[in-house]
């Protein structure tokens, strides 16, 4: 039987109440809000409760988080599906890896783990996402695991002072549906 979420080195996983600071430190690492909708700071009671509550199914909850774990058990990024529209069955991804971790290939191990499951597991359509045109390293990962540039949007992004940047609009289809 193949399993969807793990393989020799990585698997994701379900946040636990353990995950809570390093949940909190990445929330409030204020340098990735511009890569998100986030306007501010979460508390950690607003995502010990979030912990608490969510069933952890994309159906359900419409939006999955999961920890990026190493096999020995530390904690090295968080990966997300959400804004899921189950009638057009699609998601959108972010990825974040904690800076000692990056330049490894952990995102990219993540992103495939995680296509694997929603195309092949769940069925999902389509997978996007939203990258900064300067954000090169982004790019490379989206790409390697095969999503495809669609479009350049300008000033889709609120900056740093008042400034909008452009984004690449980019989407994998479920490579399962084209076979």
């Amino acid at each position: 039987m193949k399993s969807y979420l793990s393989d020799s080195n990585y698997r994701l996983r379900a946040p636990e109440l353990k995950d809570l600071e390093l949940m909190f430190q990445m929330e409030n690492t204020s340098e990735l809000w511009m890569c998100s909708d986030v306007t501010g700071p979460y508390s950690k009671k607003a995502l010990e409760e979030y912990i608490q509550r969510s069933q952890n199914d994309l159906f359900v909850d419409h939006q999955l988080r999961l920890m990026v774990e190493e096999k020995e058990g530390a904690v090295v990024g968080i990966i997300d599906l959400f804004d899921f529209n189950p009638m057009n069955s699609r998601a959108e991804v972010g990825i974040a890896i904690f800076p000692s971790h990056r330049g490894k290939g952990i995102g990219q191990i993540a992103l495939s783990l995680l296509n694997d499951f929603c195309f092949d597991y769940l069925g999902i359509h389509q997978l996007y996402a939203y990258i900064d045109v300067e954000n090169t390293i982004c790019q490379a990962v989206f790409e390697a695991c095969h999503y495809k540039r669609v479009v350049q949007i300008k000033d889709w992004m609120h900056g740093s002072k008042k400034q909008y940047r452009d984004v690449w609009f980019v989407q994998q289809i479920n490579p399962f549906e084209l076979s």
